[in-house]
């Protein structure tokens, strides 16, 4: 089951149509840290987001950034919703640390960390992400 999600979601022949960068997070005291907003790019334009249910528990690191792939958006509005992660994600994403999700409209994002020695964990119940001002 988790490899037919995993090969349906991650295709090799699919294409990014857009990108995002998380670069704003905060601490939450025995939580790590769990970031707040970020830019979505897509068709040319900027879309600011923000994220419920991304941590991080590395300790000693203060400040922490991610770029990321989207993969199968046709409608921005779809870009909402809840992601979740197949048990293969880290193969699939092709890195260490990165982290590969889907939600229920399809939209597949990578994610990649680029403070070395991260890792990102999504919460149990999944990743919220919100467009603002839609």
């Amino acid at each position: 089951m988790v490899q037919m999600f995993a090969g349906a979601a991650f295709g090799k022949d699919d294409k990014p149509v857009a990108s995002l960068t998380l670069s704003e997070g905060q601490v939450a005291l025995g939580v790590g840290w769990s970031w707040g907003k970020g830019t979505l790019n897509f068709k040319g334009k900027s879309h600011s987001f923000k994220v419920e249910g991304l941590s991080l528990g590395d300790v000693g690191i203060t400040k922490a950034t991610a770029t990321g792939k989207v993969f199968k958006l046709t409608n921005l509005t779809d870009f909402n919703g809840t992601y979740v992660s197949a048990a293969a994600e880290a193969t699939f994403a092709r890195g260490a640390g990165a982290t590969a999700m889907k939600n229920e409209h399809g939209v597949v994002i990578h994610l990649y960390p680029k403070t070395k020695g991260l890792n990102l964990k999504l919460a149990a119940e999944g990743v919220k992400f919100t467009l603002q001002g839609r």
